[in-house]
């Protein structure tokens, strides 16, 4: 599927696992436009009616991209400006991190506003030593809002998060790994990305998704409500072909020889 501004490439791994990689590619500075936002909302769509076992959201160009177009808000009224805002959850955010599949953001360059903030709302993010990171908002007097200021408060802490956001500085890809926001640095990020995202789409993919689901008991409701889902979503995976197999693979050859299915 290709769209004006993005590009949803659907593979399978040498194993036979469903991998789909999704692609920002519009113009020199990859701004989020309507016409951006539309062709990704589109494509996350098509993500959640047929998930994939892993997925690698990157960017083409000269940087991952420069932040949103500021046309976007000029004129909003109050009403307006908060349609907007709910809609890119509902549309983009929420969809992300509700896949049952690993997602991987590959950062090549310089990432501002909506760009970082999807970026926070998937699973892992690799960085190239280059890239730098910002949410900037508050050039245009907003504050940065699809979820950017919550989600790095919970990987780096809330006195990082509001140092990050009100400041509005663009931050460097290793001061975010010691941060806690990137995973792992990368000098070719997108061919490290792109074997990770292979790697998880060959694993066990319920396993994955259940652990998705473990940490958001917890990010909604504390360590309490995760132990109290935790039973029924990992006691859910003994009805499962990939638990059964990897168990008898595990007896029967030791470990690290299963071969999962996403079953």
């Amino acid at each position: 599927m290709t769209g004006d501004c993005t590009r949803l490439e659907r593979s399978t791994t040498d194993r036979g696992a469903a991998l789909a990689v999704l692609t920002i590619d519009h113009g020199d500075l990859n701004l989020f436009d309507r016409a951006m936002f539309d062709s990704l909302t589109a494509d996350i769509a098509d993500l959640a009616a047929g998930p994939p076992r892993a997925v690698l959201l990157r960017a083409e160009g000269r940087v991952v991209s420069g932040g949103v177009d500021v046309h976007l808000f000029d004129g909003l009224t109050v009403e307006q400006g908060t349609v907007l805002w709910r809609t890119l959850f509902e549309r983009i955010i929420a969809p992300i991190e509700a896949l049952p599949c690993p997602v991987v953001f590959a950062a090549h360059a310089l990432t501002l506003t909506a760009a970082f903030e999807i970026a926070l709302a998937c699973d892992l993010i690799l960085a190239a030593p280059k890239a730098k990171f910002g949410l900037v908002e508050t050039v245009v007097g907003l504050t940065p809002s699809m979820g950017g200021p919550q989600r790095l408060a919970e990987r780096a802490g809330s006195g990082r998060a509001r140092e990050l956001v009100m400041t509005g500085d663009r931050y460097d890809a290793a001061t975010l790994h010691d941060w806690g926001v990137v995973n792992q640095l990368h000098d070719d990020v997108d061919a490290a990305a792109r074997a990770l995202a292979v790697r998880l789409a060959d694993g066990p993919t319920r396993a994955h998704d259940a652990t998705k689901r473990i940490i958001a008991g917890w990010r909604s409701a504390g360590v309490g409500h995760a132990d109290a889902v935790t039973p029924e979503v990992s006691g859910a995976l003994f009805g499962t072909e990939d638990l059964r197999g990897a168990v008898r693979s595990f007896l029967e050859a030791g470990p690290g020889k299963a071969v999962y299915t996403g079953r």
